[in-house]
Parts: structure tokens; sequence; C-alpha cells
């Protein structure tokens, strides 16, 4: 079987939280680097990543990788690759991509002549002059970092945050691959007794709830490469069979969400029953004033409002000082905060156990992470 060698971009701050899921998939050639995860296998592995994937925002297929200091060297690196192997007569094929720290630092320019070059190896392997393009599109994406470039197939299409179930979602939504790292960070189970004091759109909960019954996230949504001739068909339905098996039910998660906003709640129970886990989630409008720790173990997980993103700052770290009051150090009870704050601590009255630095969008975040029994 025809084995190629594949890159899935990740958030910063999630490149080992994405290696350990790609080698629980048993792909191989699994290797983490900074905001990228490679890894190797056949057309098997490239729809059982796009499919299982939590963390990954995409799947490439790398084509091929050169030195080049030169917009000539550019074009002869491009036109050296099997474009062929991958692009049909009538395929359409836009080129975007990325450069920095590089000679070649007109991306425009770049992309002219990656796009030239493609079509020069196409003509002399179709023995053609025009491409009409109105076939198939298969998006080529390069990047050059220090003259090092790599020219890559998108195989997902659209990101792959975009599991399907969110439509709509409030005022500032939290990424569903943000939201599924911290529930893995926090250590869900099918046991779990999760809460989201903040749910927002109900995006935590979502997540968490299909990570527990082990859910696919791509399970209900389209990819790019369902449409490239060169990729079985008969491989997705053999990987969504797969995905499906795996599903656990009858599993006792419950997930426990409130917000002050009651569009927020209505959105939280509309897109729960798009993804398909209504049955563990439980919603009401109530601030966090009325939100009291429950009996027995629990895990609460929550991206807070915050300064920079729907209360002031004054405001946020009030809220900070009442979640410190509020959610002490118990046996069996672990918190898990995400807070661009860096006083988060010292507003929550005590230090966490442990940070994790993240990045919501282009904001630096830290994950506080509590899970002692008791207050040292």
């Amino acid at each position: 079987m025809e084995q190629f060698k594949y890159i899935a971009p990740c958030l910063f701050g999630t490149e080992g939280v994405l290696g350990d899921e790609l080698r629980r998939m048993e792909l191989g050639g699994v290797e983490a680097q900074n905001g990228r995860v490679l890894f190797t296998g056949g057309f098997e592995a490239l729809a059982r990543a796009n499919i299982n994937s939590r963390f990954a925002e995409r799947i490439l297929i790398n084509v091929g990788e050169f030195e080049a200091d030169s917009f000539v060297a550019l074009f002869d690196g491009v036109t050296a690759l099997p474009w062929e192997n991958f692009i049909g007569r009538e395929d359409a094929f836009p080129v975007k991509g990325w450069s920095l720290h590089s000679q070649l630092h007109s991306i425009p320019d770049c992309q002219s002549i990656i796009k030239k070059a493609i079509v020069e190896r196409l003509k002399k392997a179709y023995r053609i002059t025009w491409f009409c393009e109105t076939g198939v599109q298969l998006r080529v994406r390069f990047s050059i970092l220090k003259n090092h470039v790599t020219l890559m197939l998108d195989t997902s299409g659209e990101g792959l945050h975009k599991r399907g179930y969110r439509r709509n979602a409030n005022e500032a939504p939290l990424k569903e691959t943000l939201a599924a790292t911290i529930c893995d960070l926090a250590r869900i189970y099918p046991d779990t007794q999760l809460y989201d004091p903040f749910c927002g759109s109900g995006t935590i909960l979502i997540e968490a709830a299909m990570m527990a019954a082990k859910i696919a996230p791509g399970l209900r949504r389209a990819f790019a490469a369902e449409r490239y001739s060169f990729v079985p068909a008969k491989v997705w339905q053999t990987e969504r069979m797969r995905a499906q098996d795996l599903i656990q039910h009858g599993i006792s998660f419950c997930a426990y969400g409130s917000d002050i906003d009651n569009k927020a709640i209505e959105l939280t129970r509309e897109n729960a029953k798009k993804a398909g886990v209504s049955s563990y989630i439980k919603v009401r409008q109530a601030p966090f004033a009325e939100f009291h720790l429950p009996e027995g173990r629990m895990t609460l997980v929550t991206n807070p409002p915050y300064g920079e993103r729907m209360l002031d700052v004054q405001a946020a770290e009030a809220l900070y000082c009442e979640m410190g009051k509020c959610l002490t150090a118990q046996a069996g009870k672990k918190y898990f905060i995400l807070s661009p704050d860096d006083a988060f601590e010292s507003f929550f009255g005590r230090p966490a156990d442990k940070r994790r630095k993240l990045y919501n969008g282009m904001i630096a975040c830290q994950l506080f992470c509590y899970f002692k029994g008791k207050a040292e």
C-alpha cells in the first residue's frame, strides 16, 4: 500500500496531546514539532486522522520539501514534485501559504511562481497546454521557513475544529480543538461528573461528552479528500465504521453547565442535540454566585469571561476572587481554569498545582490546574 508523509497543524501548546492521540490511532512515524505533528501512513491514515482527531486543525499531505533562496530555485523545486499523482487534468488547485524569515518574503510572488510551476509539471504529464480547473478543488498549501520550502495538499477542507454541531455561538466562543485539549488534560473518563459554570454555547461540555463516549469528532461531517480521485472511497466507509464501533453506550458520564445568559443556555442545548450528546448534558441559567460544589468526586473545566474577552479587567479579577472562595481544595475535586491573566492565582487565592501554556486564538493563556485534595 502506498505510504505518505502527513502534517497535522495544531494550536501551539497542544503538540504533545496531538502526538499521543495519533499514536493511539496506531499511526506511524509520529513526531511532534512546533505547531504541528508529523506522521506517516496510507490512505487509511488520512481518513482515520480526519475523522478521529480532536486536536489537529487539519490534515495535510506532505508533497515534498526542499531549500530555495531564489524564485528560480522555488520554481525548479516545485516542478520536480509529482503533482500528477494528485491533481487531475480538470481539477482546480488554488495556492496559498506563508513565508517567515526567508529571502522569499513576497507571498503573492510565491503563490504565482508555485502555481506556474505546478502547471508546467502538469503540462508535461498530461500533454496539454490549458487547464480549465472546473473539477474538484485540491488546495495547495506552502510554508517557507528560513528558505526551507514545504509543499502540501489539504485533505480536510474546512478546519477540523468545525465538527458540524456549532453553527451558532455566543459572543466569545472557545475553539473546539482547544476545548478538547483542556478536557484531555483534565482526564475525562466515561464516569466523570463534569461542571462548567461559564458554559457559553457549551463547547467544553460537548467536547467532554464526545470524549467520554468515544464519539469521533468528524463522524458527522465531510472532508475535502472524499472527492479526490486518488483516494479510494472505500477507506472512508471503513474508517467511519471503525469509529462507529468505538462509541461507548450506557456510560455514566454527565456534564452540568450554567451561564448567566439564557441565550447561551439555549445555544448549548441546540448544539448538544446536533452533536448527539444531549442525553449527557444538563444546563441551566444561573450566575456563578449560585454555583455550589456537589458531593463526591467532580471535575470542573471552564473558561471564565475576562478583560480581553467579555468583562472589564476589574470585574474579571473580582470574579476570580469569588471563584477562589467557592472552589476550595477538597479530596476528589479537580479544577481546570483557562485564563490569560498571569495574576489569576493571586486573585483566586492559591497557586495552581500545575500550569499549562495554551493559546485561545491569538491570546496567550494559562490553564491553571488544581487537583490536590488539600491546600498546602
